[in-house]
């Protein structure tokens, strides 16, 4: 998914590429009232985001628990060891495990995800590992190698930690602990809890690895109450027990932490004739899908996209377009293999088998879905071979791309945007809405043949008047220095943007043209700063920029950046090496600053600036200290830029 929706989501996209989102709310009157101090501690943290003051009653019985009985707070966490989020948060728990010690008791529950194959068994040797006391050493190593979560990795940790491997393996086979997942895992769903990492500090959910301050913020306001209730005679080791007593115990079913269909946009959006679709051609809504049949959220949707076609068979059309995404590598060959299979008649039924095999999309399993579904092979292959379908392929990107399909899965439901992997419910509403709205057209006489035309006109017309899904309030302005940053543009342009990004980061390249495109038309009055936040996951994004910084070292680092995200799939050292030789650089001393580690301090700084600011994901922007979450459209960098022009105009005006 995009990453700014990604940030207003996660469940779904659980997209994923961004940790989680925030949950807004309030305090009630007596909290606030009870907890001067904590409320204090908030003032002084003016990143610390509200929660909602809901308490859900959160067992913890039989599971790993580190800390004491007698502690205030009780974070209880429900994690997945193959989640990059999970051990992006595991940092910060254990920092503040540090920074309250006594007062924090911590609690792990498993929520292995189902698109991640290696979570589970990974569980499973944590909670092995525990039988013999020593699951949080074992939770460490998981974390700490969550790239290598193979059988043998999970056994040679086990060594490592001096495990009696044989009871260690008759424990995994247990059944007793697969039933402790699946509790944990039924827990989780009915607490509404669909995404990992989520917390419950003493009952109250925050979810996503959020900044450490957001986590202090409702830590002290819980450390407020707790001592309330001590102080009333309440004994500590009973004091979550007392609070989560008369906790909720399961989320509504419309729970506002689940994403909801927010009304978006209307976009202009071809549904082309060729495109495979199900359902009438004169259906009064039509909704053109982008998709990527290696990612997991795509195929998530699936199910939903079936019971819209069994609830709305004469009323809804559904088409789907491509949007395979630069960093699956398969999922452009299994577009064209799909239109392959669509050129003989059986799109949907090859669509199910590549969403069944995600991973297995590889040339031969290509062809073997084809021959299982009794496709003419000669046909198939060649037209595998020839790249018949690559410029369709490319054609739908670029169509995506263009009416705002950055991530996956995307919908337009008669134009108007519906982003995610969105549960039935969500489609529904819009569907009746946009069902309304066909038939006040067709019964003042528009023609059913140009019904969806006159849909996506009056849609895009009324843009600018139709009532929006209320906005987030702007996160507060931050005073960003450039400071050794590499930037671009006059030093005393009246607009900064400084950008945090990753070069490893698929979404950090698409923004490119946008910023290039603001630089030129803002030519004189806006410079562009660059800051590192290379992502947990993006094992080459550290070293990347730190070569980045050797080069603008030797005034090339826009010309290295550049080369950068033009090969984000080569990132290794030695390509490092090949990029600075074709820019000329002298290769003595850029290979010397890699080798010392010369830059890894100014990227570590980069990356705790990031935290303190906010950014839990590439890339992020900051406008004059207004963030911009995510590889937006032009419009949103131009709307902030516009306004804080007008502002510095303002201020000129009242000099003289």
């Amino acid at each position: 998914m995009k990453p700014n929706v990604i940030v207003a989501l996660l469940v779904g996209l659980v997209l994923g590429f961004v940790g989680g989102r925030a949950i807004t709310g309030g305090t009630t009157k007596d909290s606030a009232a009870a907890n001067k101090p904590a409320a204090a501690a908030n003032a002084a943290r003016p990143n610390a985001r509200q929660v909602d003051p809901t308490v859900f009653k959160v067992p913890i019985d039989g599971s790993p628990v580190k800390g004491n009985a007698d502690a205030l707070v009780t974070l209880v966490e429900f994690s997945d060891y193959q989640c990059p989020f999970c051990s992006r948060a595991d940092a910060t728990v254990k920092q503040l495990q540090k920074d309250y010690g006594s007062k924090l008791r911590v609690v792990m529950k498993q929520n292995p995800l189902s698109f991640h194959p290696r979570a589970k068994p990974a569980a499973l040797g944590a909670l092995a590992a525990g039988e013999q006391g020593k699951y949080w050493e074992y939770h460490e190593k998981l974390f700490a190698n969550a790239k290598a979560l193979e059988d043998s990795n999970l056994e040679s940790y086990a060594q490592e930690l001096g495990l009696d491997i044989s009871r260690w393996k008759a424990s995994m086979a247990k059944p007793e602990l697969t039933a402790l997942i699946d509790r944990d895992q039924a827990l989780a769903g009915k607490l509404g809890a669909s995404g990992t990492p989520a917390f419950f500090i003493n009952g109250r959910f925050l979810s996503g690895a959020q900044p450490i301050d957001n986590f202090k913020g409702l830590i002290d306001e819980e450390l407020g109450k707790a001592e309330a209730l001590t102080r009333s005679g309440t004994p500590a080791s009973q004091v979550y027990a007392a609070i989560i007593a008369k906790g909720v115990e399961s989320a509504p079913r419309n729970n506002p932490r689940e994403q909801q269909a927010p009304a978006q946009a209307y976009r202009k959006v071809d549904a082309p004739a060729d495109a495979p679709a199900f359902g009438p051609k004169d259906a009064k809504v039509t909704i053109v899908e982008w998709s990527d049949f290696e990612c997991p959220f795509c195929s998530r949707v699936g199910p939903t996209l079936k019971q819209i076609k069994e609830t709305y068979p004469k009323d809804v059309r559904v088409l789907f377009r491509h949007q395979p995404l630069s960093f699956h590598p398969n999922a452009k060959g299994a577009a064209e293999a799909s239109l392959a299979a669509h050129e003989q008649g059986k799109f949907w039924e090859y669509h199910d088998k590549l969403f069944a095999n995600q991973r297995a999309l590889d040339r031969a399993s290509l062809e073997k879905y084809a021959q299982e579904l009794g496709l003419n092979m000669g046909q198939f292959k060649a037209a595998l071979d020839s790249g018949k379908f690559r410029a369709k392929v490319e054609a739908d990107s670029a169509a995506g791309t263009a009416a705002g399909a950055n991530g996956t899965p995307t919908f337009f439901v008669n134009g108007r945007e519906f982003v995610g992997a969105q549960p039935f419910d969500n489609f529904k509403k819009i569907i009746e809405e946009e069902k309304a709205r066909a038939e006040k057209l067709l019964a003042s006489g528009t023609k059913q043949a140009d019904l969806y035309a006159k849909l996506i006109e009056e849609g895009v017309k009324s843009n600018g008047s139709a009532p929006q899904a209320q906005a987030p309030a702007e996160a507060p302005v931050q005073n960003i220095e450039v400071g050794n940053a590499p930037a671009r543009g006059p030093k005393n342009a009246p607009i900064t943007i400084v950008a945090y990004s990753d070069f490893e980061c698929p979404f950090c390249s698409r923004v490119l043209p946008t910023l290039k495109q603001i630089e030129d038309e803002y030519k004189g009055k806006v410079r562009v700063a660059f800051k590192n936040q290379p992502l947990a996951f993006h094992a080459n994004a550290k070293p990347a920029a730190a070569a980045a910084l050797a080069a603008h070292e030797q005034g090339k680092f826009w010309e290295y950046h550049d080369k950068l995200f033009a090969n984000q799939r080569s990132l290794d050292r030695a390509s490092l090496e090949k990029y600075a030789q074709e820019l000329g650089l002298n290769m003595g001393q850029f290979k010397a600053a890699l080798d010392s580690g010369k830059y890894d301090a100014q990227v570590a700084a980069d990356m705790s600036e990031a935290t303190r600011v906010g950014v839990n994901g590439t890339p992020t922007f900051f406008i004059n200290g207004r963030s911009v979450v995510g590889a937006q459209p032009p419009d949103a960098f131009k709307r902030i830029i516009d306004e804080e022009l007008k502002k510095k105009g303002s201020v000129a005006a009242d000099q003289k």
